[in-house]
């Protein structure tokens, strides 16, 4: 059994340094990527996350590890052939957590199947020794047999080709562990609310524990802002008058039941109202539905889906599916904020790359960002190389094209599979035959595993990101919150008040995450605080 972390020896380890190699602020997909990259290239590297590890946008993806269809569409055959090669590495690097995934493109037109078709066998061309299948043209009967709610009218076929799916979340939590193995220092609800400069460059950062108060003032060789949607408020911390870096874009998804397209196979919609594509996805037993692009102004850390966003979702898919879902199929709604780098004023969201970028201010702080979850490992790589000349560190190899990520395992099946090499350790644990909820797949083993070697706080950290139960079941979730509330407690040694608490906050957030109606009836922990409402 492995030695529980516990997130008193990682605050240990923050006064146990006078200077790191490397702190990087932000823990999404790019930080941690970039966390590992440094660590396993043998720099002291501290990671500072403000709220939970991927809280953002990095836990709320289509949860598809792809090139980019409509990156192919629009002529960036760079991105697509780079996101395509990395496609490949994390399917070699993680296989416990990236599996093929098939994907249905229906024609209803004569022409729509040779004309994807040529589309596609040049994906299939561009992901070269690393490419999942090759993809090929379906008549009729083999589409339906693949995808057997597509509408039947007038369908003559269509195109298979394949890419790549995994949980986003649970890839974080993968990453985290990744570099606490290579020796890393991972903190979460440690916002940073300074830089600390030293004859014009930055030199460190102030930090705040949310949970106790205590300030810390942390000295690094060099400053990463990897904060994603968030990364101009860092920016502005080191310039104050620093123009904007980002256009946002809000995705939203919906999830339903799995009757809505039963199978294996994915549905991918190559155009729609708004220029993007559609995909409805199976994912954990349910499918997800999804995505728009609507442009916001401003980066919040729960993006609200907009009215019009969940009918546009509900009518696209009508179109092609039957039975197709409503309203009161959904089982969850989710937005997330993509940081597309800004261009000209009246370019659409939808029309932007997701290319990252590099960013070195005179003071010294290297900011990363743009990109996807595919390219994560390219994105964290080209980081660490530039940050690593930046700080004056000594040149290193880097060494994750090839790195097997914690937990990696060949093997494949069985409900806790995303936990790789730990799911048996996972069952050893008491609660591994009791779930949380009749209509939600996980173990109260689960929430003592997330307490004990996964640094989750909060109820929402398991509901929300070390398991997905928010994103299955909104609903489901909301009335295991208060059993969670009751584990985690015994795990960290809280009391009834901080249970009835955290049942509180999170009926707050999971609202959002559930239609408008009627909400579900949630006990209280015993001996909850008269001042605690739901």
């Amino acid at each position: 059994m492995a030695i529980p972390l516990k997130r008193s020896s990682q605050l240990n380890a923050l006064n146990a340094s006078d200077q790191w190699d490397l702190i990087i602020i932000g823990g999404g997909a790019t930080g941690l990527g970039a966390a590992v990259d440094a660590a396993t290239r043998g720099y002291r590297t501290l990671l500072l996350e403000a709220h939970d590890f991927a809280k953002g946008t990095s836990s709320r993806s289509t949860k598809l590890v792809h090139g980019g269809v409509r990156y192919l569409a629009q002529g960036n055959i760079g991105l697509v052939r780079e996101a395509l090669r990395e496609r490949g590495l994390l399917r070699r690097n993680a296989p416990h957590l990236v599996r093929d995934l098939g994907f249905v493109v229906p024609a209803y037109n004569w022409w729509a199947g040779p004309y994807y078709g040529v589309g596609l066998k040049l994906y299939d061309l561009l992901a070269g020794k690393l490419n999942l299948a090759s993809s090929k043209q379906l008549g009729r009967d083999a589409a339906l047999q693949r995808a057997p709610t597509l509408r039947h009218d007038g369908l003559r076929g269509g195109i298979l080709y394949f890419d790549g799916q995994f949980d986003d979340a649970r890839l974080a939590i993968t990453l985290l562990r990744t570099f606490q193995n290579a020796g890393g220092t991972a903190l979460n609800y440690l916002p940073v609310t300074g830089l600390i400069k030293t004859r014009g460059r930055v030199a460190g950062v102030l930090v705040r524990d949310a949970e106790t108060g205590e300030e810390f003032e942390l000295r690094a060789r060099g400053v990463i802002n990897a904060t994603g949607v968030f990364v101009d408020e860092i920016r502005r911390m080191d310039e104050p008058d620093a123009a904007k870096m980002l256009s946002l874009s809000q995705g939203v998804h919906l999830v339903v039941d799995k009757r809505f397209l039963p199978g294996d196979s994915a549905v991918m919609i190559p155009r729609t109202d708004d220029g993007r594509v559609l995909f409805a996805v199976p994912w954990h037993d349910r499918v997800v539905l999804g995505t728009t692009d609507t442009s916001v102004e401003r980066a919040t850390m729960e993006p609200r889906p907009l009215e019009e966003e969940v009918e546009f979702i509900l009518r696209t898919a009508a179109r092609y599916l039957d039975p197709s879902p409503g309203r009161t199929d959904v089982l969850s709604v989710f937005a997330g904020l993509r940081p597309l780098v800004k261009a000209e004023k009246d370019q659409s969201t939808a029309a932007l790359s997701r290319d990252h970028v590099l960013r070195v201010a005179e003071s010294g702080l290297v900011t990363i960002t743009g990109g996807k979850w595919t390219t994560y490992r390219k994105m964290g790589e080209d980081t660490i190389n530039k940050s690593a000349e930046v700080a004056g560190l000594p040149p290193r190899e880097c060494r994750t094209q090839r790195l097997h990520l914690h937990g990696w395992t060949e093997r494949t099946g069985g409900a806790l599979q995303a936990y790789g090499s730990d799911a048996d350790a996972v069952l050893q644990l008491e609660g591994a035959d009791r779930r949380l909820h009749p209509d939600l797949p996980d173990l109260e083993a689960q929430v003592r595993w997330a307490a004990r070697f996964e640094l989750a706080r909060t109820v929402e950290d398991v509901l929300s990101r070390r398991t997905r139960a928010l994103l299955l079941n909104a609903r489901a979730s909301l009335e295991a919150a208060p059993r969670v509330a009751e584990l985690l407690a015994e795990e960290l040694g809280h009391d009834p008040a901080w249970q009835a608490e955290q049942v509180v906050q999170y009926q707050q957030l999971a609202s959002a995450y559930q239609l408008p109606g009627r909400p579900p009836e949630i006990t209280l922990p015993e001996h909850a605080p008269a001042n605690a409402t739901l």
